[in-house]
């Protein structure tokens, strides 16, 4: 799969959280970085969702955790065939490309088998067995193919399937004519050479192809009794022998690979793998999508390789708050406005962090470094981020900084900030209808200081009223919330959006 860098926010992701990660996946997309993917890790809560649907945007992609999985480390390059080619087209695609194994898959890219070298080696042994007659299945066209023939007469049904019997037109003309005879009944390929007593033996006996070796031709009568028999002809620019053993080849790729390898998901998690890849004859295991179409191959060596997938950091840099198994992927950037926590990195990354009252205010500084026109419906969002953030720029948390970048953004966008941050925060307020364990995480962070865990949830209102009408059942959700994490205490922040007073519950 391609290098991807996800863009993501904390968990139970705020306004500004989210906005942040669309806004700068955007940028990086726009200054030629494709690879960036805006990501969250939680749901949105009422206030984004209305800001999201009121712009007409797409929703950031729900990331509900980086548990390792099968697509994060799968090659780039991958190479599937098709069922119906020969197997000798796909070996020398194999030996061409340094594939070890081909994924078999039908006309719609569905997986069916897995070619690989010890599979084609036993396929190839059970069809050529000398000591057993068997049969090949194969097609006139493919038998063409395969030797690299020239085509003199071929019947309408050269596409078709069949079980060849391969006869040698090496005997005398008697003997020859026993041995066709006792396989009348049969589909035959004879091999013949230059001889015309025996070429017309086959054509006589309705033969379903004939081929000349060694580049012979075919004289006039010959032809014209062939073409009046249905036999098919063409000819080899080899000898009997190649010509034979290639004939072998020319079998349908799905005849010889291993059809008990059975693929493995996009989003099977690496630790489900690694015995179905220790005990897999080649090492290799194909990889499919929710509907079976082969997406790549992974083996044991790409585990062992870095991941395809990266991380930038936005609104959070401690992680305890951020994506679950985050540590296990390369952080590339960190941009964020809240305290320094305990992060760190083995490698050098870019960490902004600022006292501001918004990710939302920084974002919008970087697209102003790079000189970079703010698409509108991007500056909305970074505005509504801001205005979410800062309770409008009424927050303790507000600076000069913000609200001269909210000026610049409502000017873009033609937006009123008074009317427009009434708007947002109306639509985040609403309590009624909504659990108190709901309302506790929709926008809940994690914090440490030594030993000591406690988590602190916010929320908008224009009555606290509602809220303390139902104190118990949030004091009783704020107690399992600190149990569950052995917690030094659980609050939550009541704010009222009216007189921007805050009532703090607390367990």
């Amino acid at each position: 799969m391609k290098n991807k860098v996800y863009v993501i926010g904390h968990r139970n992701p705020d306004t500004d959280s989210v906005v942040a990660a669309v806004a700068y996946a955007k940028l990086k997309n726009l200054t030629g970085h494709p690879e960036y993917i805006a990501a969250r890790a939680g749901h949105l809560n009422p206030q984004t969702a209305y800001i999201f649907q009121k712009f007409g945007i797409q929703r950031p992609l729900y990331i509900s955790n980086l548990v390792p999985k099968v697509e994060y480390y799968m090659p780039e390059e991958f190479e599937t065939v098709n069922e119906n080619v020969s197997v000798w087209e796909a070996i020398g695609r194999m030996e061409k490309t340094g594939l070890r194994v081909l994924p078999v898959v039908d006309s719609e890219g569905k997986y069916l088998s897995l070619l690989h070298y010890s599979g084609f080696a036993q396929g190839v042994l059970r069809i050529m067995n000398p000591e057993k007659r068997n049969k090949i299945s194969t097609s006139i066209s493919l038998i063409q193919k395969t030797l690299n023939a020239q085509p003199v007469i071929l019947n309408h049904e050269a596409d078709k399937n069949f079980k060849a019997f391969i006869l040698v037109g090496s005997s005398s003309v008697s003997t020859f004519k026993q041995r066709l005879a006792s396989h009348a009944s049969e589909d035959l390929v004879a091999i013949v050479s230059d001889r015309e007593d025996i070429q017309r033996l086959c054509i006589e006996n309705k033969v379903k192809l004939m081929i000349l070796t060694s580049g012979f031709s075919l004289g006039k009568e010959l032809r014209d009794l062939a073409e009046k028999n249905g036999v098919s002809v063409i000819i080899s620019p080899y000898t009997t022998t190649p010509t034979a053993m290639l004939i072998g080849y020319s079998t349908p790729v799905a005849e010889v690979a291993d059809k008990e390898i059975l693929p493995v998901h996009k989003n099977d998690t690496t630790s489900k793998i690694h015995g179905i890849l220790r005990n897999a004859q080649c090492k290799y295991l194909p990889v499919v999508d929710e509907e079976n179409h082969v997406i790549g191959i992974i083996s044991e060596h790409d585990l062992l390789k870095e991941p395809n997938v990266s991380v930038v950091m936005v609104d959070h840099n401690e992680l305890s708050q951020a994506v679950e198994d985050i540590d296990q992927y390369k952080i590339l950037e960190v941009i964020d406005h809240h305290r320094i926590g305990t992060l760190s990195t083995k490698y050098p990354i870019t960490f902004i962090n600022k006292p501001v009252g918004s990710t939302a205010t920084l974002i919008t500084q970087l697209y102003r470094e790079e000189k970079m026109p703010i698409p509108k419906d991007i500056a909305s969002l970074l505005l509504c981020g801001i205005l979410s953030d800062t309770l409008v720029l009424q927050s303790a948390t507000v600076t000069e900084v913000d609200k001269e970048t909210a000026e610049y953004l409502s000017d873009i966008t033609d937006l009123d900030i008074k009317e427009l941050g009434k708007e947002i925060l109306l639509a985040g307020s609403r309590v009624s209808g909504r659990s108190a364990d709901e309302i506790i995480r929709q926008d809940m962070k994690e914090y440490s200081e030594g030993k000591a865990v406690y988590t602190i949830s916010q929320i908008e209102v224009g009555n606290p009223k509602e809220i303390l009408d139902r104190k118990a059942d949030f004091l009783s959700e704020l107690e399992i919330e600190r149990r569950s994490r052995k917690g030094l205490f659980s609050c939550l922040l009541v704010t009222d959006i009216t007189t921007l007073s805050s009532v703090l519950l607390m367990e």
